[in-house]
């Protein structure tokens, strides 16, 4: 994949005045969307649950925005899946609307902080398919959005924390060519009363590398 290849993945035709099922750069208003699928993920999850209890709805969806509208850091980017809700929208064109979009999924990714990490690492710090767009090809559609994002930005390899305990995204991950490199941390509550283990997944995303299709999710 070139650095020229657009940021949404190229998709079947779709009828016209529909919008298809695509990736792209958050904008601010979707702040909230974003914050809402993160805190139905932890609520799903037992190991992320208890973090619900210190930060609100509002405080994680301020998070967001300001990461959307002022990035920590120069490479610093979120996308989000869309896909259509099928409630018609006005357009720029006279006579012609298109259908709107909701918020399905969304990753953060930058540069990688690792003390080992190199100037060319990039790391995928969030990565979220809300439960009601899975099976859709979402997983799939923004892991391929990342990828070409990272390259965009000049990285040669990226990093994945990920929990020790979710065998679902491991194998969605080994499955498109990532592989553990042997880093392991853990990450606390401020109470230290729950832990939770991570292991670092890594691939190769330099021009040359040849990273597997993952499959739908």
């Amino acid at each position: 994949m070139s650095h020229d290849r657009p940021l949404t993945p190229q998709l079947p035709s779709t009828p016209p005045g529909q919008t298809p099922a695509s990736v792209r750069l958050a904008m601010p208003v979707e702040a909230l969307q974003i914050a809402e699928i993160q805190r139905r993920a932890w609520l799903a999850d037992p190991a992320q649950k208890p973090f619900l209890a210190q930060v609100s709805l509002d405080e994680m969806a301020e998070v967001w925005h300001a990461a959307i509208v002022r990035p920590p850091l120069a490479h610093f980017r979120v996308l989000v899946a869309t896909e259509p809700t099928g409630r018609p929208e006005a357009t720029d064109a006279p006579d012609q609307t298109r259908l709107a979009q909701r918020v399905v999924g969304f990753a953060a990714i930058g540069p990688s902080d690792d003390p080992d990490a190199g100037p060319r690492d990039a790391e995928v710090a969030e990565f979220i398919i809300d439960a009601m767009g899975r099976d859709r090809g979402h997983g799939s559609r923004l892991m391929n959005a990342v990828v070409d994002t990272m390259r965009a930005d000049g990285y040669l390899r990226a990093v994945w924390w990920l929990r020790t305990t979710d065998d679902g995204l491991r194998g969605f991950l080994e499955g498109a060519g990532w592989a553990p490199d042997g880093a392991h941390r853990e990450l606390s509550t401020d109470d230290e009363s729950v832990t939770i283990k991570q292991v670092r997944l890594h691939s190769d995303i330099s021009e040359h590398s040849d990273i597997s299709e993952p499959g739908a999710h």
